[in-house]
């Protein structure tokens, strides 16, 4: 080319930076934005129509159930060696208070009165026995004696004194074995686990 387009060697023409390049950027930049807003929105709708609140999705996370550490500590109940037993018979069968006193020596009660039923109870008592004791055996003495013979009724008096009365009822046959008097001790002093909702 000639004139003065004409390039040499010293000289060359300024060219301009293309226009649509600016363009492209601005383009880049609003489609970004664009889309950050389409996602914005879609979670807007998606927390509207699922009911994602605060409370909802507490609602939804796991909840930390508690460990057995936290439950409520074991019971400390009395030793049967701690426990004296008056044993009385309120059956026709002869013999049987006796007999009931010498099992539950062996597995280390103490062993107070041994005799037959004051008529108050005697021949009245249905079930396989009664267990009658001062208010703090309740909570005490009946849970660790009633492991030898279960289902018998209990029942409160005015004494003071720490004994407790083991009536045996008409429907009595035998204590439980020594195991399964022993595991139900040893699920009693267990701590109880702590109520949970998960």
């Amino acid at each position: 080319m000639g004139g003065k387009y004409r390039i040499t060697g010293n000289t060359f023409p300024r060219m301009r930076r293309p226009r649509h390049r600016r363009k492209l950027v601005l383009s880049a930049a609003a489609a970004v934005v664009a889309l950050g807003l389409a996602g914005w929105g879609t979670l807007q709708l998606i927390d509207v129509f699922t009911g994602g609140d605060k409370q909802a999705s507490a609602a939804d996370r796991p909840k930390a159930c508690p460990s057995p550490s936290a439950s409520t500590p074991a019971k400390v109940l009395p030793k049967p060696a701690a426990i004296k037993v008056n044993i009385y018979n309120a059956t026709p069968r002869s013999g049987l208070a006796k007999a009931a006193a010498d099992e539950l020596k062996k597995r280390g009660f103490a062993i107070g009165k041994v005799d037959n039923a004051p008529a108050a109870y005697d021949k009245k008592v249905p079930g396989t026995g009664m267990l009658l004791g001062g208010p703090t055996a309740m909570n005490g003495s009946f849970p660790v004696l009633a492991t030898q013979l279960p289902g018998a009724a209990q029942k409160t008096d005015a004494r003071r004194t720490a004994d407790v009365d083991l009536i045996i009822g008409t429907k009595f046959k035998a204590f439980s074995t020594p195991a399964a008097a022993a595991s139900a001790l040893t699920a009693l002093t267990k701590p109880a686990p702590a109520p949970s909702s998960c």
